[in-house]
């Protein structure tokens, strides 16, 4: 009796070159049409794990977490020098959802560094800024910009505590004129100091004091009988 033999299936090749086209675990670096490049961890076809990412347009590059395409958890961010070439971390520290977020240091073009909480790539929460001129800031942040109590330290040695608002000093607050020997003790609104009382405060050790100092206010007191 002839035997019928059944010709033998085989898979589509293109079922195999997909599997391997497939991203998953640990790859060697996959290039991007537009020429940027990453090497790392992938998971469904997407950036997730430990990665380093560069930017060809910019030349940027991020080397830390991912987490389904977007940078997320720890890492560090750089540019290199327009002139050296030689590339300075801009940002190290928490990532979400592609975003700063969390606890990181910014080191800004101009020098000024700004080390404390994020919240959507913007300053928000404890931080501490460094200016380019000196001053410093240290205290709560909202949407970018100096609010809630904080004290700002000036070059000079003079300093701010209080309450702000929107970048400006508003609220109770004390200024220090360490360099006159005084204090401001009053309420801001705006940058602007709308009450308050002045007296000496470390007049003996100040570089640069008031020719002569702040009157005692002396209250009498008197008895009246009806």
């Amino acid at each position: 009796m002839p035997v019928v033999k059944k010709p033998r299936t085989r898979e589509p090749l293109w079922h195999e070159w997909d599997r391997k086209a497939q991203k998953h675990g640990l790859r060697h670096t996959v290039y991007d049409v537009n020429g940027d490049k990453y090497t790392g961890e992938w998971q469904d076809n997407l950036k997730h794990g430990k990665g380093i990412q560069k930017w060809k347009s910019t030349g940027a590059i991020y080397s830390g977490d991912w987490k389904f395409g977007k940078r997320n958890g720890y890492g560090s961010y750089s540019i290199p020098d327009p002139v050296t070439k030689q590339y300075k971390r801009v940002y190290t520290g928490w990532w979400e959802n592609d975003q700063k977020c969390g606890y990181g240091l910014m080191i800004y073009p101009n020098g000024e560094r700004y080390e404390g909480e994020w919240s959507a790539e913007l300053r928000s929460g404890w931080g501490r800024m460094n200016y380019l001129n000196g001053s410093i800031y240290e205290g709560q942040w909202l949407l970018d910009k100096p609010h809630g109590q904080g004290t700002l330290h000036l070059p000079n040695k003079n300093r701010y505590e209080g309450g702000w608002k929107n970048g400006k000093k508003h609220g109770p607050g004390m200024y220090f004129y360490l360099d006159k020997g005084q204090l401001l003790e009053g309420i801001w609104k705006s940058d602007i100091p709308k009450c308050g009382l002045v007296i000496d405060f470390n007049r003996d050790e100040a570089p640069a004091p008031t020719q002569y100092p702040i009157p005692k206010v002396i209250v009498w007191k008197s008895w009246f009988c009806w």
